[in-house]
């Protein structure tokens, strides 16, 4: 059976869902927006840089959570709402994320419009060691 995590230190949800789901060892974690969980009210941060450093900060919060970081990160999906202006410093900011030769395997998309306003989302799934 799997697992459902929501936890009280976590982001706050802006939708109906748990912040991740485990089963057999996979931790399937919710994209994660921009959004500060010391202060989920407060105006994002400005710019594609800091708020895919907000982001990944929220999915390493989540992680850390269940006991994990994003070292047992194997897969990632990012969305960005405006893909060609911001692909790049969002690969910039991201990759500082992790060792260069551990990085996830990775699938980027442009969408039209994500939750709260935001500019990137990511999620990711974990193996447990």
């Amino acid at each position: 059976m799997p697992d459902f995590h929501l936890f009280t230190n976590g982001p706050r949800p802006v939708a109906p869902f748990s912040h991740a789901v485990e089963a057999d060892g996979w931790v399937i974690l919710t994209g994660q927006m921009p959004t500060d969980p010391d202060a989920p009210d407060a105006p994002l941060p400005e710019g594609i840089e800091a708020q895919t450093r907000r982001v990944m900060d929220n999915l390493a919060l989540v992680l850390g959570e269940m006991g994990l970081d994003l070292s047992h990160v194997v897969q990632c999906r990012a969305y960005l709402t405006q893909f060609e202006r911001d692909y790049g410093a969002f690969n910039a900011t991201y990759q500082a994320y992790f060792p260069e030769d551990r990085r996830p395997a990775r699938t980027t998309i442009g969408v039209t419009a994500l939750a709260v306003g935001a500019l990137v989302e990511v999620d990711c799934v974990a193996r447990r060691p």
